[in-house]
């Protein structure tokens, strides 16, 4: 179960002010559940966790243990959240280095950038590998996902020959439209859909992240068990609601100047899972001139390069950090007879009590500094409790841009840069003005 701590925010914000919320939180928390607010349309994600094992689940299993027997390597071709998703839940479960070990897979993602340097090595990767590819696009026609699963296209067909090629090419699209969809029935790809009422970074749950992380090695029946035993306890209506208490402590620090959330861990594995929140609340919450910026910061490494702002620069800023419950096998740190680093003060103490202790003085000097800081409390790191947190910071940011007052679920001004790329292009419809 997660838990949030809020104790450290009160030398900005007072218990009253946060009591006074309530009723506030209530009314956005009843706007999301009975689909009342604008965007209401994109709340299909709201159905998505489940305890049991339903013929979608068993069908994205089959596909992934027919990619792992005849694959090496799995290309994830998608941008947005059909990239950070997947992206984040793998690396947090699996490690920042899980490519390089042999059991499952490898999973490269393709199509989040313009890079000719990235795609070069990935072509490199490539090389003398068996390889399949998970195409995610609601349209088909998004720039940088389209370009590369061309080129990816191209490839298996001069690999494998056209046939089959078609095998090993997966879409996951839009259950009826699109470019993608009318390619994948017309070539006779496997397919699956990506819900019309869910967004893109509402979207880990679907077929969108389960697919590449069955393929990974997950257990997704797992994530989905964390996720639906979220929902069902984070269904309270009270401030015993982790979800409250996070909507409620960042809106009453925004409302008090804090301008600039920085999301915190102390695991590097974490990286990717900051990436995939940054988008979630960054295109949910920052429209009509409002929204919270949010930030991400990898501890302890971090403290030696922003740790100075953070101590002594503006203070317009709050932290949040992601905590895990230790690691069950425990590092020992050994005793030196020469001890020429000093260290043998620590000797017979384990990793994860240095690493507590590093938490516990930075967690001081930050909130001596001026800095609220908002802690979740997560389980150890494992399926379940990713689906926890996969929960947990979608209700939270619908509970949260609600109270903003903004559509949690469009992205308006995503549009601007495309129109501008698209006419320095010479995309036929974007002629210059």
């Amino acid at each position: 179960m997660i838990n949030v701590d809020i104790s450290n925010i009160w030398g900005s914000v007072s218990l009253n002010e946060l009591l006074s919320m309530e009723r506030e939180v209530f009314d956005a928390h009843k706007t999301l559940t009975e689909g009342r607010g604008p965007g209401n349309d994109f709340l299909g994600w709201l159905n998505l966790p489940t305890f049991e094992q339903t013929e979608e689940i068993a069908r994205i299993q089959a596909a992934a243990r027919r990619i792992r027997e005849t694959s090496d390597v799995l290309v994830v071709v998608g941008i947005g959240g059909s990239y950070l998703g997947p992206r984040a839940a793998i690396e947090l479960v699996k490690g920042q280095n899980h490519n390089l070990q042999k059991k499952d897979p490898q999973v490269f993602f393709a199509g989040n950038n313009l890079s000719t340097r990235a795609w070069q090595e990935l072509c490199q990767m490539l090389e003398g590998k068996d390889f399949s590819v998970n195409v995610i696009s609601k349209s088909g026609t998004t720039t940088e996902p389209a370009i590369a699963f061309r080129a990816l296209k191209w490839m298996l067909e001069r690999r494998y020959g056209t046939e089959k090629a078609k095998k090993r090419i997966f879409a996951t699209t839009d259950p009826s439209k699109g470019a993608l969809r009318q390619m994948a029935t017309e070539e006779g790809y496997e397919t699956f859909q990506i819900p019309p009422d869910v967004g893109g970074r509402y979207s880990v749950l679907t077929a969108v992240g389960l697919l590449p992380l069955a393929v990974a090695g997950l257990d997704i029946t797992e994530i989905m068990f964390g996720a639906a035993q979220a929902k069902r306890d984070m269904d309270v209506r009270s401030f015993e609601n982790p979800t409250w208490l996070y909507a409620a402590g960042r809106n009453l620090l925004y409302r008090k100047g804090k301008a600039i959330e920085m999301l915190c861990s102390y695991e590097p594995s974490f990286r990717y899972f900051a990436g995939w929140w940054q988008q979630l609340f960054g295109e949910s919450e920052g429209k009509d001139g409002k929204g919270l910026f949010p930030a991400t910061a990898e501890f302890t490494a971090d403290l030696h390069s922003l740790g100075q702002m953070i101590q002594q620069g503006q203070r317009n800023l709050f932290e949040t950090v992601v905590r895990f419950a230790p690691c069950r096998k425990k590092v020992p740190i050994e005793m030196d007879w020469k001890d020429l680093d000093g260290l043998n003060y620590l000797e017979g103490k384990t990793l994860d009590f240095v690493e507590e202790q590093a938490f516990q003085g930075t967690l001081a000097a930050h909130v001596d500094g001026g800095v609220p800081v908002m802690v979740v409390q997560a389980d150890e790191i494992c399926d379940r409790t990713l689906g926890e947190l996969f929960w947990f910071f979608e209700q939270s940011c619908g509970i949260s841009a609600y109270m903003l007052g903004v559509n949690p679920f469009n992205q308006p001004g995503v549009e601007f840069y495309k129109r501008n790329m698209f006419q320095l292009l010479g995309k036929p419809g974007y002629e210059r003005k």
